[in-house]
């Protein structure tokens, strides 16, 4: 009977090309690895690896073998790595995906403490603003930043609220005359943050009073950075959240254009794929992550 050991071992070697650094990887003695290969092809009465002075190959068998033990190792690798996700909070690896503005400010301080709390939990993060199926692209949980949740097939934690508000640069309102309300806003210079190229609506209210404005087509991104950029550069009017503006109102680069009305808030969501039960490893982060935003409610670390 073949067992996995041997495998593991034969696949080390052959992507390594190298019995050596396989041993390294493996954290076995480069005897051991050479002895283990001389069973492996004496029990199949094969020759499965060939040396050269250079390298190390695998012979016609050898690939066969390899290629038909395979996928059998790999699976084996991952129901192993689900079951210990499964039972084990505290160790495993997790798969994130996050918007690009709001990893950059913030992810780096959370996953720094993260990491220092769980060290036995690695992070794999993909910094995206485009809202990705958590199903497909196989990710464990999704940091989002959007408008209230529509999709039915995912789960979803609602963290808090996102303020927002419409600014532009002081250069700006030199070229424009400052609005008073909403309906103000000189259409020509707004610009729309949109995951798909179409014009933004912005949503304000002020006492009850609610108006909605269609943000220009002029200028449309998918990144709220670029957007904050241009309008730092005096080329137009967007709405984005405090966590991007914040520094910017602060020390004057950008002003506050309706301080009188607000923009409505968007949520900052955790969506997780329609488990039947949350892995441990996942609630770990999210509870971590839920606790972090109660001691940082501006979102700024």
């Amino acid at each position: 009977m073949i067992e996995l050991k041997p495998i593991r071992v034969l696949r080390a070697v052959s992507d390594l090309k190298s019995f050596t650094l396989a041993a390294r990887e493996l954290g076995l003695a480069p005897a051991s690895v050479t002895r283990i290969i001389a069973q492996l092809e004496q029990d199949l009465g094969v020759q499965l690896l060939v040396r050269t002075t250079r390298q190390v190959a695998l012979t016609s068998a050898g690939a066969t073998v390899l290629a038909r033990y395979r996928p059998l190792l790999e699976g084996f690798d991952e129901v192993t790595h689900d079951l210990q996700r499964a039972i084990q909070p505290d160790s495993g690896h997790l798969r994130l995906t996050a918007p690009v503005s709001l990893g950059v400010t913030l992810l780096p301080q959370v996953i720094a403490g993260f990491r220092l709390a769980f060290p036995n939990i690695s992070v794999e993060v993909n910094f995206t603003d485009r809202l990705l199926d958590v199903i497909e692209e196989n990710c464990d949980l999704a940091i989002r930043v959007s408008g209230p949740p529509s999709d039915k097939s995912t789960i979803w934690r609602k963290l808090c609220e996102v303020p927002r508000r419409a600014i532009a640069s002081p250069a700006l309102l030199e070229r424009i005359v400052p609005p008073a309300h909403p309906d103000d806003l000189d259409r020509n210079y707004l610009m729309s943050y949109s995951p798909d190229g179409s014009a933004e609506t912005w949503e304000f209210h002020q006492q009850g009073n609610r108006r909605s404005i269609k943000a220009g087509h002029h200028i449309v991104a998918n990144n709220g950075d670029y957007l904050y950029a241009l309008a730092l550069a005096g080329e137009g009017i967007c709405v984005l959240p405090d966590f991007i503006t914040g520094a910017g109102l602060r020390t004057g680069q950008v002003v506050d254009l309706l301080p009188k009305w607000s923009a409505s808030s968007l949520w900052l969501t955790l969506f997780y794929p329609p488990y039947e039960q949350l892995p441990p490893i996942v609630g770990t982060f999210a509870d971590y992550f839920e606790a972090f935003i109660e001691d940082h409610p501006n979102l700024v670390p």
